[in-house]
């Protein structure tokens, strides 16, 4: 999803906690593969991880209160709180903007 909709042709930093599914050699191969630099946690410390806590929270919160009722509508609801996270949502951290003016004003 994100390597479709991406515009930047800046260097791509993919930052995770150490989780089995994102040391496992076909998630790395799918770095190499697209040029994708990978950063890990120093161990299980969420603060760490703050960004990707936060959208995983508002998945568990907001989103996933329904069991989907087909691999589309699965998709859809895992699609769903990244786009309202990333284009919706102002950060207090970006002076209350959203993640994607921040990003559409630093790409080139």
């Amino acid at each position: 999803m994100a390597l479709r909709s991406r515009r930047s042709t800046q260097p791509l930093v993919h930052h995770s906690d150490r989780g089995i599914q994102y040391c496992s050699e076909h998630y790395q191969r799918l770095h190499r593969r697209h040029g994708i630099r990978c950063s890990m946690t120093d161990g299980y410390d969420r603060y760490q991880n703050a960004l990707a806590e936060r959208v995983n929270g508002i998945h568990k919160g907001e989103f996933l209160l329904q069991r989907p009722a087909d691999l589309e509508q699965a998709r859809t609801m895992v699609r769903q709180p990244v786009d309202i996270y990333n284009a919706e949502r102002p950060h207090l951290s970006l002076q209350c903007k959203t993640p994607d003016e921040v990003h559409r004003v630093l790409s080139p």
